[in-house]
């Protein structure tokens, strides 16, 4: 299990700001990966369709800016 941090976009600042974690459960890559944890984030972290919007995931592995 690891732990994959969601942020909350700003794209005029260009700034993504951490707002939690979602824990990626499966073992294996699958190829969709990466989408079902936005899927999951943006269900738990976003109120509104363009809330979501605004809603990220880093890759797991990849270095947190």
């Amino acid at each position: 299990m690891r732990n994959v941090t969601v942020y909350r976009v700003d794209y005029v600042r260009k700034m993504k700001v951490p707002i939690g974690l979602v824990v990626e459960r499966r073992v294996e890559e699958r190829g969709d990966n990466i989408i079902g944890l936005l899927r999951l984030a943006r269900k738990a972290f976003s109120t509104s369709a363009e809330e979501a919007f605004h809603i990220a995931v880093d890759p797991p592995g990849a270095s947190a800016s």
